[in-house]
């Protein structure tokens, strides 16, 4: 295995098959992040009754009761149904933020602070944040397309405004080592280049993927279907596979 990989991520990856765990020690690692049977009591209740209820009554009732379950929830907060949370304690939304329908929120990890959403945060239907061990912040105004991926095993961060479309992917960790010996499906850790930061006010086109260390600057526009792999300057027009800049931005 690379020197790269944590122990944390060990841990992560052995959550399910620990046969020294029973079945519910097992699921309140997975998903709900401590085995305090009070607080998984509530997890469950809230989740199995409120999750799909629907209409203008079901939003009333989320809005009621999943600030029992998660981190922080702020002022507005608006969230559709069908959502999954994973460790919830560490998912903190502020106000006027929307979750859409059938979006999973999953912030596991051992020691990490997990996802932090900003203000008039809107993450579109389908979509899915979800990390390992890493963080995610999303700052302030930040719009998320519908079914786009977002995944963390070190440090994501958007910027205040940005705009992703639909279907964008972006990575921040994730790697393998393809020169193991060791088959994909059974390596156990992950490589990160390090932290990955999308600036402020920039936008990402459709089925836009970003890579792992592929940092975008600020007021940049990334054309749609285009793999960022590396950097790109701030206030800049990139496209194609692998991105490239054709033009800089003078407002």
């Amino acid at each position: 295995m690379d020197t790269h990989e944590s122990a944390a991520d060990l841990k992560i990856h052995h959550m399910i098959k620990d046969k020294t765990k029973s079945r519910w020690q097992q699921y309140c690692d997975l998903v709900i992040g401590n085995r305090n049977f009070w607080f998984f009591f509530k997890y469950e209740f809230i989740t199995f009754f409120f999750s799909n209820f629907p209409g203008a009554l079901g939003f009333l009732l989320r809005k009621w009761t999943y600030p029992w379950i998660l981190g922080k929830v702020g002022k507005g907060v608006l969230f559709g149904h069908h959502i999954t949370f994973r460790h919830p304690q560490k998912i903190t939304i502020e106000d006027g933020a929307v979750i859409d329908d059938y979006c999973m929120l999953d912030a596991k990890g051992h020691h990490n602070q997990g996802m932090k959403i900003g203000k008039n945060v809107f993450i579109g239907r389908q979509s899915i944040l979800y990390v390992k061990d890493g963080d995610i912040v999303l700052e302030d105004d930040v719009n998320i397309g519908h079914r786009c991926i977002i995944f963390s095993s070190n440090q994501l961060k958007i910027g205040e405004g940005t705009l992703l479309a639909a279907e964008c992917c972006v990575m921040s960790g994730g790697a393998y080592d393809y020169r193991s010996e060791v088959r994909f499906s059974e390596q156990e850790g992950m490589i990160s280049k390090g932290s990955l930061t999308i600036g402020t006010n920039c936008w990402l086109g459709a089925k836009v993927v970003v890579l792992d260390g592929a940092s975008i600057g600020d007021g940049s526009v990334i054309g749609a279907g285009s793999v960022v792999t590396k950097p790109v300057p701030s206030r800049s027009v990139a496209v194609g596979v692998p991105a490239k800049v054709v033009k800089s931005i003078d407002r």
